[in-house]
């Protein structure tokens, strides 16, 4: 009986209540964690995977030499690329160069296997589309890309150069 009384009278009371605002009165007057996202950023690892980006030399060229060996090893086969049969002797060049964003893992896998680097994962991963179909991007979008992001790219290779 003496149990039952004082349960009756602790929600009487409110107890729960007033232990919920304590709390709640605790966490009023530390300071906040949140961060206000498209204006703070948290800083990314030096080693972050974002959007891919396709690469050129200092003079202009691109540097995908059509290999396909980022094709051949993604695992989510994200990747499609056609040779350009039209383009120089001396060099083979991409005609087709997509990649799938929604199907992508981001394991950073194509980035390992191209010999001339020039597959890299850039530094942002901002993804909002309004159309299903800007998913994939083209070969001018990841060459726009890499123009764009170039400084942010050259430091993080060069800052990851001794683990390569």
């Amino acid at each position: 009986m003496g149990n039952a009384m004082k349960q009756l009278m602790a929600s009487l009371a409110l107890r729960e209540l007033w232990q919920g605002m304590a709390v709640t009165l605790r966490y009023m007057f530390r300071p906040n964690i949140t961060i206000q996202y498209p204006e703070e950023r948290t800083p990314y690892s030096p080693r972050f995977r974002g959007i891919h980006v396709l690469r050129r030399y200092e003079g202009g060229e691109e540097r995908c030499v059509a290999c396909k060996l980022c094709e051949a090893i993604c695992p989510a086969q994200a990747i499609y690329i056609e040779i350009d049969t039209e383009s120089r002797a001396d060099k083979r060049l991409t005609k087709v160069y997509d990649i799938d964003l929604f199907k992508c893992i981001y394991c950073g896998l194509c980035e390992e296997a191209c010999p001339v680097e020039a597959i890299v994962m850039g530094p942002y991963l901002d993804m909002a589309y309004e159309d299903r179909n800007a998913r994939f991007y083209k070969k001018d979008q990841l060459l726009a890309n890499g123009e764009s992001w170039r400084a942010e790219i050259d430091a993080r290779l060069n800052a990851d150069a001794k683990y390569r």
